[in-house]
């Protein structure tokens, strides 16, 4: 073994398991790292080891019987050299650098057994450990298997084009840039931009959402996707190591060392237990010698040592944790780490963004009113002028609607109001009523935003031309996703930068009471403020760009169809991959039904050692029986957190959402 083979080893064990000790190598064959590699029980060291520990010491209890008492000892002996081989290394380490752990404990429960001359029960302890410790790592690398499992999506070779040919290459050759040609059937290996070809993209497995993509020309497509009957060809913009759905794996490994609140509470509970249970076996044999008594005693306490590990205590938490992690990003919601995942089980006020969140994100003009003698053609064509280098969504909307775009000289944005600029020697401005006076247009600007559409008002020379309309849909789920949070108790708020009449309209069609509008980003980040200083754990779910104030301010951020936005995925606690607003409520139920599956777990285990210590201290159960009902309550404990590794489908929607049509508009 080289040098830095032999670092790689000792870095690897140093980790941690759950249990406190040294984290056994999972692998398909000793020194193999790649525990997601792991599909067999049987594949894992530590259940391999266990097992031959179990074979040697029936086989020695085979001899016992037989009357070969020479050959039963040394069986035993074998058993318990094996057994221990999976723990009492690590637990040596550990003390060495000053830390104490529940292999530990275990070590001074078979050491003390062994020198009583209870060969046997230590044997018996090291074998039923050690399949503890195994069954343990195996969840854990199952459940990382889950997610890891977004990385097979991307299939083993893929057609580039390349010098007028096609060449069938491994992912891993892309380079951006590269022209990779897609053919019906096929999935996606990496991230890119369709450069010709129109098709109906599956990309259920990515983001959890049912419904077919339509892409064409010019739209991103993301690693993973399935193609449908077109054929596309998709200018390739990142590697095989930085697509989507490496990005979505990596992120969450990252963060997956992040604790939760319910984490470190059963930290907490477990660091000062091992310490206090030898200073507690400390004073019993104290006590053992001034009753008179010692051997009795030293046995009890060594029997309580082994009742007080904390190990079925200290698993509780990880394996819920990653067993609900690998199953929410199945269903395209990217948690990051314990700590997000606790907070979304908590949240009980939901602040919800309304452009790109509660809307599609597609607005549109539906209406343009004017002042005599002006026509709806020049009222557009000037406020295009201003637009054509803003990157605002009503911008794009404007532009649209308009066949010629003359682009204004000059053009200053006064944030959060609008644009002036000049055109032909005319002074023209564009932006929000108030900034600009409506005049004569003051009532197209209220009907227009009764109707729940965004006005803007036009303005050249100082006169107010006329005044644009523009609609945000309403997501058709959205009403239904409302209401579903209210009736699980969440409180929901709109936050927006619109007007008044516009966002109360919205949030009417919606079913929100609560409305604040007029708001700029830092203003969003004062009212997620008062919304926590109510006392209920807050969440602000919006783009991640825009709303990042408030995102930071609230007690969770949730990003809301970032599939592929650096940016937001970055920045957000949870980050929602698909455009279906119905992810969210799924994804609050999913964590509230892992955090109860987490209380059950560390209530539980912490009910088991209250009961364990003071039967093993008065001599009702023995050395053997305490490591079985622990052995017993870690598989409890395990099934029980993996049952947070289920999901169920989204709801279907009871109806689509309408709006309102606008009266009297403008042709």
């Amino acid at each position: 073994m080289s040098g830095a083979e032999c670092q790689a080893r000792d870095e690897r064990d140093e980790g941690v398991s759950a249990c406190g000790c040294d984290a056994p190598v999972v692998t398909k064959g000793h020194g193999d790292a790649d525990d997601d590699a792991v599909e067999h029980l049987w594949q894992v060291r530590d259940i391999q080891l266990g097992l031959v520990s179990g074979v040697l010491l029936l086989a020695g209890f085979l001899a016992g019987l037989a009357g070969w008492e020479a050959a039963e000892l040394v069986l035993s002996w074998a058993a318990l050299l094996v057994g221990g081989s999976t723990f009492v290394p690590g637990a040596l380490r550990k003390l060495a650098k000053g830390k104490v752990g529940v292999g530990l404990l275990m070590t001074i429960g078979a050491v003390g057994a062994t020198a009583l001359g209870q060969v046997e029960e230590a044997a018996t302890l090291a074998f039923l450990f050690s399949l503890s410790e195994g069954l343990e790592d195996f969840s854990l690398a199952t459940t990382r298997h889950g997610l890891r499992a977004l990385l097979d999506l991307v299939p083993r070779e893929a057609t580039v084009r390349r010098n007028g040919r096609d060449v069938v290459i491994a992912p891993d050759g892309f380079v951006v840039g590269d022209l990779m040609v897609v053919r019906p059937g096929e999935r996606l290996a990496t991230d890119g931009v369709v450069r010709t070809g129109r098709t109906a993209l599956d990309t259920s497995a990515i983001t959890g959402e049912s419904i077919p993509m339509e892409v064409g020309p010019g739209e991103q497509v993301f690693a993973g996707s399935i193609n449908g009957s077109g054929v596309l060809e998709v200018e390739v913009t990142a590697t095989a190591e930085d697509n989507s759905l490496a990005r979505i794996v990596h992120i969450v490994e990252a963060e997956q060392s992040r604790k939760g609140a319910t984490q470190r509470l059963a930290d907490r509970i477990a660091k000062p237990l091992v310490p206090g249970i030898l200073i507690a076996a400390t004073l019993t044999v104290v006590a053992g010698f001034l009753l008179g008594d010692p051997m009795l005693w030293l046995q009890r306490a060594l029997v309580m040592v082994v009742a007080a590990s904390p190990c079925a205590l200290a698993i509780s938490v990880p394996v819920t944790t990653v067993a609900s992690i690998g199953a929410a990003s199945r269903r395209g919601i990217l948690i990051k780490g314990g700590a997000a995942l606790e907070t979304l089980g908590r949240v009980r006020t939901i602040a919800l963004d309304k452009t790109g969140t509660l809307t599609r994100n597609q607005p549109a003009v539906i209406d343009v009113a004017t002042i005599d003698p002006f026509s709806r053609a020049q009222v557009l064509a000037w406020a295009a002028a201003l637009e054509v280098r803003s990157e605002h969504p009503l911008a794009k909307a404007i532009l649209v609607a308009t066949d010629a775009v003359r682009a204004a000289d000059d053009v200053t944005a006064e944030v959060g109001a609008g644009l002036t600029g000049i055109l032909d020697g005319r002074t023209l401005r564009l932006g929000r009523p108030g900034w600009i006076h409506a005049g004569p247009l003051a009532a197209d600007v209220a009907r227009m935003q009764r109707a729940g559409a965004t006005a803007v008002l036009v303005e050249v020379d100082g006169l107010p031309v006329g005044a644009v309309a523009v609609r945000d849909e309403l997501r058709p789920e959205a009403a239904d996703v409302v209401a579903h949070l209210r009736v699980h108790g969440y409180t929901v708020a709109m936050l927006t930068g619109d007007n008044q009449a516009t966002a109360h309209a919205l949030a009417a069609e919606a079913g929100i009471d609560e409305v604040y509008a007029d708001l700029r980003p830092e203003d969003k980040s004062a009212i997620i403020g008062r919304l926590r200083d109510a006392g209920r754990a807050t969440a602000m779910v919006g783009d991640g760009v825009n709303d990042a104030p408030a995102l930071a301010a609230a007690d969770l951020g949730v990003a809301m169809g970032v599939m592929g936005t650096d940016v937001a995925i970055e920045t957000a606690d949870i980050a929602l991959m698909g455009d279906d607003l119905r992810l969210l409520p799924h994804a609050f139920d999913h964590a509230r039904h892992t955090r109860r599956i987490m209380l059950q777990n560390v209530a539980s285990s912490i009910l088991l050692i209250s009961i364990l210590i003071p039967l093993a201290l008065f001599g009702v159960l023995g050395l053997a029986a305490v490591v079985l009902v622990h052995e017993v309550a870690e598989v409890f404990v395990i099934a029980n957190g993996v049952r947070a590794g289920r999901t169920t489908h989204l709801p279907t929607l009871t109806a689509p959402a309408t709006r309102p049509a606008l009266q009297g508009a403008a042709v």
